[in-house]
């Protein structure tokens, strides 16, 4: 059970960096869950010790993981534009 909510809280974070990151039209559902869950990992390794959270398999509704999984998500997205078009959107 956790692995689906893994799954689904990775798409929500990853469809909700998309959208920040003026992305949405170019991704799919499958590309938002998996932005979601390597941005989750990303933020979990990035800022865990400084904002806490556990991971979205642990804590798929915990503020601070849902934060971490945020912001790794848009880091992510961040580091994709740069490598796709040469610049920060």
């Amino acid at each position: 059970m956790g692995l689906i909510l893994a799954l689904i809280m990775g798409g929500i974070m990853g469809w909700l960096a998309s959208k920040v990151m003026n992305r949405d039209a170019q991704m799919g559902i499958f590309w938002n869950v998996v932005v979601g869950c390597v941005g989750s990992v990303l933020g979990h390794f990035l800022l865990a010790g400084l904002l806490g959270g556990r991971g979205l398999r642990n804590g798929a509704f915990d503020p601070l993981t849902l934060l971490t999984a945020f912001i790794g998500a848009v880091i992510l997205l961040a580091i994709v534009n740069l490598v796709q078009r040469g610049r920060a959107r």
